[in-house]
């Protein structure tokens, strides 16, 4: 009985072991089977990479620059006292438009209108002696020629004499009087040209004198100028087109970003170079009938010279750029893409010139440059190119 029982639960482990095993197989062939399945299965391709495209057009693209410049007033008067006395009464607005010849400020003119009443009674008092003298040397002639004994030379010479000393007399005390009569015109403070008058730095009733400073300052505000440097750079660039370039706008940009109404004309180049920066001071004329440019703004010069002929142009987005410079990506007729090396020129309006590298109508990525690299196929889309040349016209 345990033989027979012992032989009974070997052979059950042993069964068991076999089902187990078979198992085993069974799931390593399916496996397998499946990988063979998947290797044989066909691989997925990669999606042609879609991109933007735009043609390469023929157009007058305008030369354009900025600088930094500053607003000068073009006739600037600081007004001052020009003698000592108490001021008085304000006779103007802070920031009104005045006249020439209008009278700003007054100072007291009682001691100046006495002094002038001294000076003129001075004036007579010599006139009287001169007169006196005169009478005295025509009596002393009148006597040497009806009695030479009568009169001697030296009385003779002394009569001359007194009359010249009190022409001299004379003479002093007219200047002193005209001195007194310029002193006396300097109580009324007048406006030497036409312009708009700044906030007064002295109050009536001071004391105020050629050494009090400042007491307001009269602009003329149209037209004014704009200063700006250039450095030699950008000089010899215009000098080398000047022969073929087109007409210079020249305008001006606001601290909002908006351009000015009028437009400028530059009428000196200063004769000196700033050692310092390598540039030269520019000017330019600036009609100003509104007021809107003040003396002392910064504002951004705008010079735009108008193209005479067309360039090859693509919109600046098509551009990019590494160490070795720009280039672009060109889409052939079998929509493969081959980078290009090409030349920047004038950008205006999003187009940007290509002096060199492109020619018209050909076909250039504006967008989609990360997907793609040299001599990949794409999915080309037409991009809308501009209706008309109205965005890169002057501005």
């Amino acid at each position: 009985m345990l033989i027979g029982a012992t032989g009974s639960k070997c052979l059950y482990v042993t069964c068991k072991r076999r089902a187990l095993m078979g198992l085993v197989s069974a799931v390593l062939l399916s496996s397998v089977s499946r990988t063979a399945m998947a290797d044989e299965a066909p691989k997925p391709t990669a999606p042609v990479p879609a991109v933007l495209a735009q043609k390469a057009e023929l157009r007058s693209l305008d030369r354009q620059y900025e600088f930094i410049g500053r607003v000068e007033a073009l006739e600037k008067v600081d007004l001052r006292a020009r003698v000592k006395g108490f001021l008085g009464p304000r006779l103007f607005k802070d920031g009104e438009d005045v006249k020439q010849g209008q009278i700003l400020f007054t100072i007291e003119r009682e001691p100046f209108e006495a002094d002038v009443a001294q000076k003129k009674a001075q004036v007579a008092s010599a006139e009287a002696t001169r007169t006196f003298a005169k009478q005295q040397l025509d009596r002393a002639n009148e006597l040497r020629q009806s009695n030479s004994s009568a009169i001697s030379e030296a009385k003779v010479d002394e009569r001359i004499a007194e009359l010249a000393k009190a022409d001299a007399a004379l003479m002093e005390a007219q200047a002193a009087l005209k001195d007194a009569e310029i002193n006396l015109s300097y109580t009324e403070i007048k406006s030497p040209l036409d312009g708009r008058i700044g906030r007064p730095s002295v109050s009536p009733g001071n004391l105020v004198s050629p050494e009090s400073g400042v007491l307001a300052t009269v602009v003329a505000e149209d037209p004014v100028q704009v200063l700006f440097p250039v450095t030699q750079r950008d000089l010899l660039e215009h000098r080398k087109r000047s022969g073929a370039s087109g007409k210079m706008t020249v305008k001006v940009k606001l601290a909002d970003g908006s351009l000015y109404d009028e437009i400028g004309q530059i009428d000196f180049l200063d004769v000196q170079v700033n050692p310092k920066t390598d540039g030269q001071i520019v000017r330019a004329m600036m009609p100003n009938p509104n007021e809107t440019l003040t003396d002392g703004q910064t504002v951004r010069v705008v010079i735009v010279q108008e193209a005479t002929s067309k360039v090859v142009a693509i919109p600046k987005s098509a551009i990019a750029v590494d160490q070795s410079g720009a280039y672009v990506f060109i889409v052939n007729d079998k929509n493969v893409v081959t980078q290009r090396r090409v030349k920047l020129g004038p950008e205006k309006g999003g187009q940007i010139a290509i002096p060199e590298g492109l020619s018209e109508n050909e076909l250039v990525v504006v967008q989609g440059h990360q997907r793609v690299r040299n001599g990949v196929t794409v999915s080309v889309q037409m991009a809308t190119p501009p209706k008309t040349e109205q965005s890169v016209s002057k501005p």
